[in-house]
């Protein structure tokens, strides 16, 4: 076997890996956002949005995530940022997921499980975060939106993504969506737990002639739906 035949085996099934990566991430995350719902103790700031917006619609939580989604990149257009693969399954795969985990698993009662449920729903969370950042296909939507706003504004990310956050959970719980200790334990967790996962699922880079779907630095590409 020449070196040339081995590099290209060998970036072929880094591709695989990442889209593997990638797809599994997006699904495991709607999933972890419908285990939120369901344990309902607050959700994360974008999903306060969609619950609330659900609840004014009567459109499904993840038929609204998606929706909500689509309309942000949208917003891509005036800031000039480039929307990559993971940008775009982002959209759809993760509204899918979550109403689909949504029909499988019923309301929970008891306290207990129900904090059980929000612990889960957030380490779940975060392993979905780290294998969807690693596999370096894009930021999703919001994000993008937030690392724009920080190029065209010079604000610091910090203070960007703050101000972002806090105007969709305020939207969110005047539309009806649920705020509560969850939402600040999801805050508070969700940066370590993903910086943690994401260096488990880092996949190598390839040096010289690379496959590159999408462009942008893991910084970038921090994933908060």
């Amino acid at each position: 076997m020449s070196i040339t035949t081995f590099a290209s085996g060998l970036r072929g099934r880094r591709l695989s890996r990442r889209l593997a990566q990638l797809y599994i991430g997006l699904a495991l995350y709607g999933i972890s956002s419908a285990l939120l719902v369901r344990a309902g103790l607050g959700l994360e700031p974008w999903g306060v949005l969609h619950q609330g917006l659900a609840e004014r619609t009567g459109l499904t939580i993840g038929v609204v995530s998606i929706i909500v989604g689509a309309a942000v990149l949208l917003l891509w257009i005036p800031i000039r940022q480039k929307p990559g693969l993971g940008t775009v399954s982002n959209v759809f795969v993760i509204g899918v997921a979550m109403d689909g985990t949504l029909a499988l698993v019923p309301e929970v009662r008891g306290l207990a499980w129900r904090i059980a449920l929000l612990v889960l729903g957030i380490v779940l969370n975060g392993v979905a975060t780290g294998l969807y950042i690693a596999a370096r296909f894009g930021p999703g939507p919001r994000d993008g939106l937030m690392t724009g706003l920080h190029r065209l504004t010079g604000r610091s990310i910090r203070l960007v993504r703050t101000a972002i956050e806090v105007a969709v959970v305020a939207s969110g719980f005047l539309l009806g969506g649920s705020v509560g200790v969850g939402t600040v334990l999801y805050a508070l967790a969700i940066g370590p737990l993903a910086q943690f996962f994401l260096r488990r699922f880092a996949v190598p880079e390839t040096e010289g002639n690379s496959t590159v779907v999408a462009s942008g630095t893991r910084e970038q590409a921090i994933l908060r739906r």
